[in-house]
């Protein structure tokens, strides 16, 4: 039903309901306030809040009109507890002929006891009950009050019959309002405890609502994305796992055992491998890429960078050695004639792993029978960029692999899209590392740290957000860091690395590195993935509060790849609060969760990766809670 029906509502007022998207009665009855003032007489003595007041008294002046850039006040004095107060209020001046002398009025607003004067919000003419008043607010628009926004919500709820959209079982269950009831309380509340049961209950509504539609939506794409169904060998599968030359923790079993089902199945697989950095999330996608192998498809491995591709590839050759299983490697740095190559071999089908950077979504790269596709350190990978490879032939099955997920991908978990397996058991002997956070004048402990690491032959790095000086800010930068390492560690050997070095310049550095050759590393955030060095066991960052939670737990991740106790040193002077998470929370999910609190969750259906979705009432930070509850919910309906 279009507002029009309301009674006095006139054109121009619905023109300007529309421009705060209101066009039906619907619409207005669910234009919830954003806040309620609660207000209630006080002792004008009362030193510990003077906001929202009601105060009543007799008018002792006429009242005063003044006119300033378009606007006015209006200004007269009451009688009020003994004393005299001076009441203002603004853009109020059609009220004047109503304020007489003698006369009874009941003002609400702010009172400053210096001068005793009260900046009114609102006026009433006459004497009001004593009790506590709670007053919803509206955003408003020029021309339209809260108030007044209110009066025609009050008629349009006499007019629209509301049905619950949460099941009866479930409101009884919680205790809730019917909505109906919920939606009335929220807009003319009575009382505190009525108020916090309607919102409670309109939250969970909007959260159902929402992720009701999310799971009929999945069910709809489930029926008409069907995978290839994958008569994975299994026997092989195994047969190669046993001869590994290590043990499979209980989790990395777990998760390879989940996603074989979801190959078999006729289902496409959308999920999400986390694990901290060195959990082996790596190993796993390996076995799955075989997996795929046994039955005739191919398998192809997006990573970030070129390092970590060539290490995938490395890793790779070196595990599947004696197997029957041809793997490619394809980045930016491949020459034409070896990329001429691979893309007929991966069309004729003779390559069954293609291993690669974004140069995998190069329209030439054409595969025979794409089965499988991971993306590792998917928070790496913008959202098209990773549609585009999911894309590519068919409606082959998706790994998505990160340590700590970007709040999209978090978001996404939770409203239902993706499945999500988890490595929690790290390998037999890791030690997670120390995280300590330092303020700038604590340095010296830093040092003294890192001598004693360099001393038992361990390595270090030192990372800055900044390659150069700039002269708006005063971050650290990789250059002035170098040269106070090298003063300070002049035994040791101090090298530089940061994004705008030439590929070749870099691949020396990071090999030398890894090879012993350098002891104190000092980069940019190039070094986030990429570097698997066993020997490194110090990292510390400069200017933390500049980096974001997952950011941090993917640089800490450098660390710690061995079974000897590593530390990454945090130094800041800001944002204490938000870097303490890190020394005591080492789980990247947890992380991911607190930074998905901090940034919001992304644009869900565009290419936004965090910021806020709109709800109306519910805020996804704040009642992840009740989201979550919701979700299991809807889940078990």
């Amino acid at each position: 039903m279009e507002i029009d029906n309301i009674k006095g509502l006139g054109t121009k007022t619905k023109e300007l309901l529309n421009n705060i998207g209101i066009y039906t009665i619907s619409d207005l009855v669910r234009y919830y306030p954003y806040k309620f003032d609660i207000i209630s007489r006080k002792s004008l003595d009362d030193e510990k809040s003077f906001d929202n007041m009601i105060v009543d008294g007799i008018v002792e002046s006429n009242p005063i009109v003044s006119y300033f850039k378009g606007k006015n006040k209006i200004s007269f004095n009451i009688r009020c507890q003994n004393r005299i107060v001076k009441v203002t209020l603004f853009n109020r001046a059609f009220i004047k002929n109503n304020i007489k002398v003698a006369s009874y009025v009941t003002v609400y607003g702010k009172y400053n006891p210096k001068n005793l004067s009260l900046t009114a919000t609102n006026i009433t003419f006459g004497k009001l009950p004593d009790y506590a008043k709670i007053v919803p607010v509206y955003h408003m628009t020029k021309g339209l009050s809260s108030k007044k926004i209110n009066e025609y919500i009050n008629k349009a709820l006499d007019m629209e019959k509301i049905n619950n959209n949460i099941p009866k079982t479930i409101i009884d269950n919680y205790n809730f309002m019917d909505e109906e009831t919920a939606i009335k309380c929220i807009h003319n509340p009575d009382n505190t405890l009525n108020l916090k049961i309607a919102l409670k209950t309109l939250k969970y509504e909007e959260i159902y609502t929402y992720l009701k539609k999310i799971k009929l939506l999945k069910e709809k794409n489930e029926k008409h994305s069907t995978s290839f169904i994958k008569d994975i060998d299994t026997n092989k599968v195994y047969e190669f796992i046993n001869k590994l030359p290590f043990k499979l923790t209980i989790d990395q079993n777990k998760v390879i055992d989940e996603m074989i089902l979801d190959l078999k199945s006729d289902k496409r697989m959308n999920r999400l491998l986390q694990g901290d950095v060195g959990s082996g999330k790596t190993i796993v996608a390996f076995i799955l890429a075989y997996a795929v192998k046994s039955c005739g498809y191919q398998s192809a491995l997006m990573a970030p960078t070129e390092a970590l591709a060539s290490q995938h590839y490395n890793n790779a050759i070196k595990l599947f050695n004696n197997e029957d299983f041809n793997i490619a490697l394809l980045t930016g740095s491949t020459t034409l004639k070896d990329k001429k190559k691979i893309y007929e071999n991966l069309e004729n089908g003779n390559i069954d792993f293609l291993i690669g950077t974004h140069s995998l979504i190069n329209d030439n790269v054409k595969l025979n029978n794409l089965g499988l596709i991971i993306t590792d350190e998917q928070h790496r990978f913008g959202v098209n960029q990773r549609l585009k490879l999911k894309n590519k032939i068919g409606y082959p099955d998706v790994l998505l692999m990160s340590a700590t997920p970007i709040p999209r991908t978090y978001a996404l978990m939770l409203y239902g899209d993706t499945d999500i397996s988890s490595i929690k058991t790290m390998p037999n002997g890791r030690m997670p590392v120390k995280t300590i956070l330092k303020k700038t004048d604590e340095l010296k402990d830093v040092l003294d740290g890192i001598y004693k690491e360099l001393k038992n032959k361990r390595q270090v790095y030192v990372i800055s957000p900044m390659i150069e000086e700039n002269c708006d800010t005063d971050y650290t930068n990789v250059y002035d860091l170098e040269h106070k390492f090298k003063l300070a560690f002049k035994n040791y050997t101090v090298k530089v690395l940061h994004g705008k070095m030439k590929n070749e310049e870099k691949e020396k550095i990071m090999d030398d590195y890894k090879n012993g050759l350098i002891d104190i590393l000092i980069s940019t955030t190039v070094i986030e993935v990429g570097i698997d060095v066993k020997n490194a066991t110090v990292i510390v960052i400069f200017d933390a509060d500049r980096f974001g939670l997952s950011t941090l737990h993917q640089l800490r991740g450098r660390v710690g790849r061995n079974n000897v106790q590593s530390y990454c040193y945090l130094i800041s002077d800001k944002d204490k609060e938000r870097l303490n998470i890190m020394t005591y929370e080492n789980d990247g999910f947890k992380i991911s969760e607190a930074d998905f609190k901090l940034r919001g969750e992304g644009d869900l259906f565009g290419n936004r990766q965090s910021g806020a979705l709109q709800f109306k009432l519910s805020n996804i930070k704040k009642d992840l809670d009740l989201f979550l509850k919701v979700k299991k919910d809807v889940d078990n309906n």
